[in-house]
């Protein structure tokens, strides 16, 4: 029959979608706990837990090259949320641990989950002036500021390709708020701190006259 040729060719298909659906599933299973690892590494290093995230972020890191192979190239956009949580993690390790940035070769990412996560770190960066701010670690809290402008410059340029990272330019603009927000923060503290250290001198030269 006609329909002999036709049946052979649609058998062929469904062995190709149930072996993408099982690779799928495998996908969505793995990234999902990288992602708690990740989430949790975050958690860890704001609290100053370094080893602890480090080791949550190394567990990240063997489950990201387990299921790597799963993806190909046609279920790649199931790993970008993973990544992108890896991508971030990582950056703040470095940060709190005061060395250089990862580099996307270090990581073994793609390029867009490198770029958004960048943009993800800049969110961590702000709780971290934050927690420097209530403490009056003041020189910390220029230097992590001035960190949280560099990334988002360097990133910037980059938000004409919005069409290709998909939620590149949402991301852009929310990083946007957010250094907006530490900048008026970090102005509002440093004009305090003039104030307190006006006050202080000027105290002291009271107690001298007396």
């Amino acid at each position: 029959m006609m329909i002999t040729n036709l049946q052979s060719s649609l058998d062929d298909l469904h062995e190709q979608l149930k072996s993408i659906e099982e690779r799928r599933e495998k996908l969505i299973t793995g990234t999902r706990k990288v992602v708690i690892l990740c989430g949790k590494s975050i958690v860890d290093l704001h609290r100053n837990e370094i080893k602890e995230g480090e080791k949550k972020i190394e567990e990240a890191r063997l489950l990201l090259n387990e299921f790597r192979p799963y993806a190909k190239t046609d279920l790649q956009k199931y790993m970008m949320d993973a990544e992108q949580e890896f991508v971030e993690a990582s950056m703040l390790k470095s940060i709190c641990e005061g060395s250089p940035l990862p580099l996307r070769v270090d990581l073994n990412v793609s390029g867009p989950s490198y770029i958004t996560g960048i943009l993800d770190t800049i969110g961590e960066i702000k709780r971290l002036v934050y927690d420097r701010m209530r403490t009056s670690q003041t020189t910390d809290v220029i230097r992590l500021f001035g960190l949280m402008q560099e990334l988002y410059n360097a990133v910037y340029v980059l938000g004409a390709y919005d069409n290709l990272i998909p939620g590149l330019r949402r991301k852009l603009d929310i990083s946007k708020m957010i250094t907006e927000d530490v900048r008026a923060a970090v102005t509002e503290d440093s004009r305090r701190q003039l104030m307190i250290n006006a006050l202080a001198i000027l105290e002291k030269k009271l107690k001298d006259h007396v």
